[in-house]
């Protein structure tokens, strides 16, 4: 990907953005939500410039970065400004904050790109040598801080972008498996498997720009991962080389050979080594994708047909999503249809939901419920989850819904970036709980976040949530929340005011029976709750381990693990 063109204070491309035609009701709805003006509306701060940022010189002197260049080659070493901008920060609310205010004391002193496992191997032996940090560095979207160098370190810094490692080496199809280079990014891992006639199943909201390895490292879900499972669900064997060595599992369906050493390195967030390839489990491209809408009445109802959905023997769905009634709103807000007939917007599905006695704008909850496969198994699925949603009055909204979805899950993170030009704060938060304490979750994180904004100074806010990954035993819970940025120029305040929310939501979300994070890693937002996740022994494990794979520690250090 031509780093020229991305967003290095944002998301995405530069070329790319969310689209405000036909979205009338935006703006409008904004100011209600979170009081504000329309002096604060018409304002716009942009992010400084290029130009602007002042990055301290690289503490990598001659003679070291001379050995570097002979290990790599010259080409695979980087200390340009764009570059090292590009590599300092991963894409959560804080990383953002301060990179689109020229923030950036500890940059990478050098990003190097190698082009295979010797390499790697080469590169692992050498700064160990050294006593200089490695950062694996995949796609970039981490939003959980895991691609920063550590703040009160001073050893020098590499981040080791993964770029030139992005190929499907080979597919079994009578296995069906696939071996995949780790750098491999969404669209790349789907196009060669789709040239082949399979799919991984693996649609986060990153798609585009995170890597098959990010993934693996953060125990990553993509959108479809009721009918495709999550990524750790997928893998069926990992390589990764670490400072001690390169450590390859078993590339076997099941084993019984003791405690799992392939799923204590998914998730292990490049602290014990990289990620160099995986043998992941892969599908038949599906014939048909049939995604539609339901609304129901209430979210106890949406609940209830969602676990029937998952706890038949008879079902499969691919996706089931089910809004709470603000994120409901949020939908027809959003909707982007200026012509046509499709989407919430539309008039027609309007006139038909109320003809029905439904209303999204005051209670109402909608599901997207979608089914992967043959034409006639996708048809048999769908009669049969009518019944099950009709038993709960879910009313059904076609296949529109389902378009208005799969046209617009990877634009909306370009909505951040406009939003954080108008100083408006946008974060999510996620957890995951089993269905008899799920209601209970929900209440929390949601009574914990409309408390924590306007104590925060973001005025009144707005908090909206799905219910998504479903299984047979439970569900993951997502909210989005918004608020007004605090009136001060510092990006510091701007910092302090997100953390008071973060730390007070996390808090009531393992209060309350939930997970730290149900597919986003640890990283280091997450890292000091991780004792209460695991308990003191299991911490005291998980750093006997780093030590094994990592004796120097020089693999991300502060990340997943405190210091």
């Amino acid at each position: 990907m031509d780093i020229q063109n991305l967003r290095w204070w944002g998301w995405g491309t530069l070329d790319r953005e969310y689209p405000v035609e036909g979205r009338k009701a935006l703006w409008s709805s904004l100011q209600k939500w979170l009081g504000l003006s329309d002096e604060t509306i018409e304002r716009e701060t942009p992010p400084v410039s290029l130009e602007e940022i002042s990055l301290r010189p690289s503490r990598l002197d001659d003679p070291v970065l001379a050995s570097l260049c002979a290990l790599l080659g010259e080409r695979a070493v980087r200390t340009d400004k764009l570059v090292r901008v590009c590599h300092a920060y991963g894409k959560s609310y804080r990383d953002l904050m301060r990179i689109r205010a020229g923030h950036i004391p500890n940059p990478p002193d050098a990003v190097v790109y190698p082009v295979d496992q010797r390499q790697i191997c080469s590169l692992l032996a050498w700064a160990a040598e050294r006593d200089i940090v490695l950062i694996p560095f995949g796609g970039g979207s981490s939003v959980v801080g895991s691609l920063e160098p550590p703040e009160d370190d001073e050893r020098p810094v590499l981040t080791l972008d993964l770029a030139s490692l992005g190929r499907v080496l080979c597919v079994d199809p009578i296995s069906r498996v696939a071996r995949i280079q780790a750098g491999a990014r969404g669209p790349e891992v789907e196009s060669q498997l789709n040239a082949q006639g399979f799919t991984l199943g693996h649609f986060p909201q990153s798609f585009e720009f995170s890597t098959l390895g990010g993934w693996i490292a953060a125990r990553a879900a993509g959108q479809n991962s009721v009918g495709y499972g999550k990524i750790e669900d997928m893998t069926q064997a990992v390589r990764v080389v670490t400072p001690a060595g390169v450590v390859e599992t078993k590339d076997a369906p099941d084993t019984a050979a003791g405690p799992s050493l392939l799923h204590v390195l998914i998730g292990s967030e490049g602290t014990y080594g990289v990620i160099t390839e995986a043998t992941m489990r892969i599908h038949p491209l599906p014939v048909v994708q049939d995604y539609r809408g339901v609304l129901f009445r209430s979210l106890e109802d949406g609940l209830a047909a969602c676990r029937e959905l998952v706890q038949s023997a008879d079902m499969c769905p691919s996706i089931v999503r089910l809004s709470d009634a603000p994120e409901t709103v949020s939908y027809a807000v959003l909707s982007y249809e200026p012509r046509g007939l499709r989407g919430l917007a539309d008039a027609l599905l309007q006139r038909y939901v109320k003809v029905q006695g439904y209303d999204w704008t005051s209670g109402n909850v909608l599901m997207l419920l979608g089914f992967d496969g043959k034409a006639k198994q996708v048809a048999r699925q769908w009669d049969r989850a009518l019944e099950i949603c009709g038993d709960y009055q879910g009313c059904s909204l076609w296949q529109s819904i389902g378009q208005s979805w799969m046209r617009d899950r990877y634009v909306q993170p370009y909505l951040r970036d406009m939003l954080l030009d108008h100083g408006v704060m946008i974060d999510t938060l996620e957890s995951a709980t089993t269905w008899s304490n799920l209601m209970h979750l929900y209440e929390s994180m949601a009574t914990a976040l409309k408390g924590s904004i306007p104590i925060s100074g973001g005025g009144p806010g707005y908090v909206m949530t799905h219910i998504s990954h479903v299984r047979e035993c439970g569900a993951s819970i997502c909210s989005t929340f918004l608020g007004r940025q605090v009136n001060d120029p510092d990006h510091l305040a701007k910092q302090a005011q997100w953390q008071a929310i973060k730390q007070t939501t996390t808090d009531a979300i393992l209060a309350a029976g939930g997970t730290l994070t149900h597919h986003h890693g640890v990283g280091r937002d997450h890292a000091p709750w991780l004792e209460k996740e695991v308990g003191s022994v299991g911490v005291h494990g998980l750093e006997a381990l780093k030590r094994t794979f990592d004796p120097a520690g020089i693999m991300n250090p502060g990340v997943l693990l405190t210091p």
